[in-house]
């Protein structure tokens, strides 16, 4: 179920930078694809042109959830779903508190998304 998440999301952002990246640095982390409470934030749909399953994470809805409590996440989960929504959605988020709660890794993740939202692979 994961990999075809991942790759029906991956549909969806494909060809804008920033959806891509900010898509990538949420199937990237590991954490959220497999878990019941957080597929309500997904919604998905065949592409009218070929069939090709889509899939797109409702930001909004999700960073509502992050803020009211509704998706329990360790500080840095939180961190990259904050990272994640601002790059694919433009929703507004501090740097100075959201990066000092990354793990190595996510840091390392993080920072491959900007480069990508900024059209540098």
């Amino acid at each position: 179920m994961t990999a075809a998440l991942a790759a029906a999301l991956r549909a969806a952002a494909a060809g804008v930078p920033p959806d891509e990246a900010g898509t990538s640095l949420l199937i990237d982390s590991g954490h959220f694809l497999h878990r019941a409470d957080f597929t309500p934030f997904i919604r998905a749909a065949a592409a009218v042109s070929d069939g090709t399953p889509m899939a797109w994470t409702d930001w909004d809805a999700l960073t509502a959830a992050l803020d009211t409590g509704q998706l329990p996440s360790s500080s840095g989960e939180k961190a990259v779903l904050r990272l994640a929504a601002s790059l694919a959605a433009g929703t507004p988020v501090s740097l100075r508190d959201t990066v000092t709660s990354l793990d190595h890794a996510n840091l390392n993740r993080a920072v491959t998304a900007i480069r990508r939202a900024a059209g540098h692979p």
